[in-house]
């Protein structure tokens, strides 16, 4: 894995041992394996994670008794070349519910060859959360963020 940041976005990659469809498929069908269940904005243990595949679905944690947590927005969804979600998480840890105060997360899916996909994700506008920012991009940029997700992702690939 690799990573550069700017001061307002955050940049990730991994490359997986997957044609490109493959590794689209997994990264959205089985994002409730990558996303830790201790990152829980619920009150509630999480049951699940889901990533509603089209645009204006959702991504969002379903609580052992029921409740949602929806923290995302699907903003683009091209398959298998790129998803674009929102992230509606502030500065507090705490939902964001104007639109014009969430950041943004890219990932595209890029084939390396027939048999291995580089996954790069980017979560820009992070100034957009105004006072606080530096908390949301040091959060995400750390090895709990997106790093983690990536490994738990490439995890679910048989190595090669």
């Amino acid at each position: 894995m690799s990573r550069a940041a700017d001061a307002t976005s955050v940049r990730h990659e991994v490359v997986v041992a997957a044609p490109v469809e493959r590794a689209f498929e997994v990264f959205v069908n089985d994002f409730g394996k990558v996303k830790p269940r201790e990152h829980n904005l619920l009150a509630v243990e999480i049951a699940d994670t889901v990533f509603e595949p089209r645009v204006g679905g959702h991504v969002y944690d379903r609580g052992v008794d029921g409740s949602e947590c929806r923290w995302a927005r699907v903003l683009a969804y091209d398959p298998p070349e790129r998803l674009l979600i929102s992230w509606d998480i502030g500065p507090t840890w705490q939902l964001e519910r104007d639109p014009d105060k969430t950041s943004e997360v890219e990932i595209r899916f890029v084939a390396e060859d027939a048999q291995h996909t580089r996954v790069v994700l980017e979560h820009r506008h992070l100034e957009r959360h105004l006072e606080g920012w530096q908390a949301v991009r040091d959060g995400v940029d750390a090895e709990g963020g997106w790093p983690l997700y990536l490994s738990r992702y490439a995890d679910l690939f048989p190595s090669g």
